[in-house]
């Protein structure tokens, strides 16, 4: 074990359902090794600008069934600059700080990357953010929430749907990546799906809409990810109003409902397991990796591997969606 007396924790990038389960098991593990916990408030500005106070069990009871943050997050453009990083680095060092746990995605990532590169301070990364598209790492903290909602969402929109025989394009978050329309896709039952990943057309939407008329098959959802190459979903609506004029089409955006919302059972443990391992890796003497679960097994993967490689989608998943939407 290492010499390690005192850590901070602190949550950046977007908020993630499941995060103050990371926080409060990053606390609670910390006392019982005799270590001194601080939080970090409002991420790297926080660090910045030394807005940091120790934390003790009790600070962190009653949180681990709320969405959000307690350590708030915010964007720091002072961190970007060499003399930014020089000021966190003093709050660390005047806290005497060995050790810190970032939750958050790639931007928190490449953060703590560049400033291990420059300070020999430890920094474990726990993967919070609800895209779960982070390398080394099956899931995410606060991807399960998401979906779940996302889902509620899009059932009750069918009610909707199939009252009235109408069509909706439901747009979900994923800029980048398609990880949550392909689960809510699949998990609603949706028609259709279209992923950043794939190149799905409207020319071949509209094919499949005439060909369910002709078989009388009721098609009524759509599920769109934001960063689809065809526009968002109000652009390919209106694309396939113009091919098909007598449809009645909606649009839906669930947008930030997403983000917010108290945690599953899933996402609560998750977190909880990954909170409890970066400190015993911090402990170990770890540092400069992002912490994972893959194959329900905790994993180490070097920030830089984190930050540039792409986590692929399912492919098996993929086709499978495809399939069952006939």
């Amino acid at each position: 074990m290492s010499s390690i007396k005192r850590i901070a924790v602190f949550t950046s990038g977007g908020d993630a359902p499941g995060m103050n389960a990371a926080v409060r098991a990053v606390v609670r593990t910390a006392v019982y090794h005799d270590l001194h916990v601080y939080g970090i408030y409002r991420g790297y500005d926080g660090m910045v600008n030394g807005d940091i106070r120790r934390l003790e069990v009790g600070d962190v009871a009653n949180i681990i069934q709320r969405g959000g943050t307690v350590l708030k997050t915010a964007r720091s453009e002072a961190f970007r600059t060499p003399e930014g990083r020089k000021q966190a680095y003093e709050t660390l060092l005047a806290n005497d700080i060995d050790g810190v746990v970032a939750i958050g995605g790639n931007g928190t990532y490449t953060g703590a990357d560049i400033f291990m590169k420059e300070y020999k301070i430890p920094f474990i990364g726990l993967p919070g953010t609800i895209d779960n598209d982070i390398y080394g790492t099956d899931y995410t903290i606060g991807f399960d929430t998401a979906i779940n909602t996302s889902i509620e969402a899009v059932d009750k929109i069918r009610d909707t749907a199939d009252s009235h025989n109408r069509l909706f394009f439901v747009e979900v978050m994923g800029r980048h990546a398609g990880f949550i329309a392909l689960h809510t896709g699949i998990g609603s039952g949706a028609g259709a799906i279209f992923l950043p990943e794939t190149e799905t057309t409207i020319e071949e939407l509209s094919e499949t809409l005439r060909k369910s008329i002709k078989r009388k098959k009721l098609f009524n959802l759509v599920i769109v990810a934001e960063g689809n190459h065809n526009g968002d979903a109000n652009e390919i609506a209106r694309q396939i109003k113009e091919k098909n004029p007598d449809f009645d089409i909606k649009v839906t955006i669930i947008g930030h409902l997403q983000r917010g919302g108290s945690p599953t059972a899933m996402d609560r443990v998750l977190a909880s397991r990954m909170g409890h391992s970066a400190v015993k890796a911090l402990m170990r003497g770890e540092g400069g990796v992002a912490l994972g679960i893959i194959n329900d097994k905790i994993t180490f993967t070097p920030f830089h591997d984190a930050i540039t490689k792409t986590k692929n989608l399912n492919k098996d998943l993929v086709k499978m969606a495809e399939i069952l939407a006939m």
